[in-house]
């Protein structure tokens, strides 16, 4: 791919949902779009009176609010995504008034506090594995469903589904290993099926991302944030979530944006193949950053350095395996 920079405007008169725009990445991603030019759905449960099961104080309003505050154009709708019927409805509405929908971005449970809780095979707490799966692979399954249905008459669209790593592997409880790989394989099937109607499917993991509530962990504001960096060096190459945004606002723009589909994306590599950067100017490549492991347990390390040793083995197999069935197929 050659370097390109999208223009400031570059979807006006298009249409894009964000599922999960409450917070972190949705609500940067939903930004992101509307910056870009395109009319955005912000959708979520967190609505004023009704907060985030999370515990969170940010809603799907707030967000609409900073879009229109930035002179863009939101509508916040309270949806469950993963209730089917209120999200079947949703894409209803949104052709029924635009006649049209071009991008749908799934950042659902994202921070669900439920995925976030770390522990080894043999220490899972299995209580709430259906809600995890319901909340963050469900949910996704449901709206892609529902996003493919309303872009294959129109032969255009691009599905997105943010996720956690640009790799195969990922930490938390095995419910949550489960959902993140689903998160970045799933597009990839996805994009197989959706090539002959002429929709795109990708995944895209942000870098080290200062939501709000990992802001709220260092105790700092989106104004002091690198004072987090004496808790944490890592910290410093850290972005905001409009980052991300602007790396999906770009590839939605881009014309060729089908020769991606399938693929697993990461905010970094993509800005230095559009050339945008973040709110400040800054353009934070945590691909090239050499990451300060001393703050993390050794425990962990080795368990890094396993895992990834055994990812390489496993994904130079299977590709082996690929071509040689590949070659079996008739051309």
């Amino acid at each position: 791919m050659t370097k390109k920079r999208s223009s400031q405007k570059s979807l006006t008169g298009r249409v894009a949902l964000v599922a999960g725009a409450t917070r972190g990445a949705g609500r940067g991603i939903a930004r992101a779009l509307a910056e870009a030019g395109a009319t955005v759905y912000c959708t979520g449960r967190s609505v004023k009176g009704k907060p985030s099961p999370y515990g969170r104080p940010e809603t799907i309003e707030e967000t609409a609010a900073i879009i229109k505050a930035a002179d863009g154009t939101a509508i916040a709708l309270r949806v469950d995504h993963t209730r089917e019927n209120e999200v079947k409805a949703l894409f209803r509405r949104i052709l029924r008034a635009h006649k049209r929908i071009d991008v749908v971005v799934d950042s659902v449970a994202g921070e669900d506090p439920l995925m976030g809780t770390y522990g080894f095979l043999w220490q899972a707490d299995l209580k709430n594995a259906e809600a995890i799966f319901r909340q963050g692979l469900t949910s996704r399954i449901i709206t892609a469903k529902h996003a493919a249905l309303a872009m294959m008459a129109a032969k255009r669209g691009l599905i997105v589904e943010v996720t956690e790593n640009d790799i195969i592997g990922g930490g938390g409880n095995p419910m949550a290993q489960a959902v993140k790989m689903s998160q970045k394989v799933l597009p990839l099937l996805w994009a197989a099926e959706l090539a002959p109607h002429g929709v795109a499917a990708i995944a895209i993991t942000p870098g080290f991302l200062r939501s709000e509530s990992m802001l709220q962990h260092f105790q700092v504001t989106e104004d002091s944030w690198r004072e987090a960096g004496k808790k944490d060096p890592n910290f410093l190459e850290s972005e905001s979530p409009l980052f991300v945004g602007r790396a999906v606002a770009a590839v939605a723009a881009d014309p060729k944006v089908k020769e991606r589909s399938g693929m697993l994306f990461s905010s970094w590599e993509l800005a230095r193949d559009y050339g945008f950067t973040d709110y400040d100017g800054r353009r934070p490549d945590w691909g090239r950053h050499t990451i300060d492991f001393s703050v993390l347990p050794p425990t962990w390390i080795d368990l890094f350095r396993t895992a990834t040793d055994l990812e390489s083995r496993w994904l130079k197999t299977l590709a082996a395996r690929t071509k040689r069935f590949r070659a079996k197929i008739p051309s």
